[in-house]
């Protein structure tokens, strides 16, 4: 029978191995995109055999869901108001925005991957995109419990219009990132989206109120 110590180190050595993986995938499939993606090139680059990948992972499409996952896991994170001591609605909000825009920096895969797979149509759907489906839609839901705690008075469309706009900008800042490079800034970027978006909520709420 073995050891505490024993099981330890092969559930220590487990999760090393598949860390190692899907920081491979991250790397392969941010040069090659989703097609040029396959479980040998991810074995190439981790030092791993493919028998070890698929003890982790069933196939290509579980392994990129899982990439996306932890991804998303960290960028979620940034996704937090800061509290009400720490300044204005406004600074607090523009906060948000640069720390998500830092998150994205350090950690594009989720977005990038995402992004890829989600505009992509395939016969069979890729468990991928549906995993990046989910996961903004938690995100999004985060984003309109933002705008309901600063702005509660609003309604439901008011409320849904603005959330939509506030992801689908902060989209468009992060393909334009990819685009053009570090010529963008995009912590800058997102800090004056966020202000735009507050300042949309303002009028919005006064004009709920006339």
């Amino acid at each position: 029978m073995p050891s505490a110590q024993t099981t330890r180190k092969k559930r220590a050595n487990g999760v090393e191995s598949r860390q190692r993986i899907l920081d491979a995938t991250v790397e392969i499939a941010g040069e090659r995109g989703y097609e040029g993606t396959s479980i040998a090139a991810v074995s190439a680059k981790c030092g791993l055999p493919a028998s070890s990948i698929y003890w982790h992972f069933k196939d290509k499409d579980d392994l990129i869901a899982a990439v996306i996952e932890r991804s998303f896991e960290t960028w979620l994170a940034a996704v937090e108001l800061p509290d009400e001591e720490t300044g204005t609605p406004l600074e607090r909000v523009t906060t948000m925005a640069a720390n998500v825009a830092k998150s994205l920096v350090d950690e594009p895969d989720f977005l990038r991957l995402g992004l890829m797979l989600a505009l992509e149509r395939r016969p069979t759907e890729p468990r991928g995109r549906t995993v990046f489906l989910q996961v903004r839609g938690t995100a999004s839901q985060r984003i309109a419990d933002v705008i309901v705690s600063l702005f509660p008075d609003l309604d439901d469309d008011a409320v849904h219009q603005l959330s939509v706009y506030a992801v689908a900008g902060a989209d468009g800042l992060f393909v334009q990132r990819e685009i053009a490079g570090d010529s963008v800034d995009l912590v800058a970027m997102f800090e004056m989206h966020a202000r735009l978006v507050y300042e949309a909520a303002v009028r919005m709420a006064a004009e709920a109120d006339a």
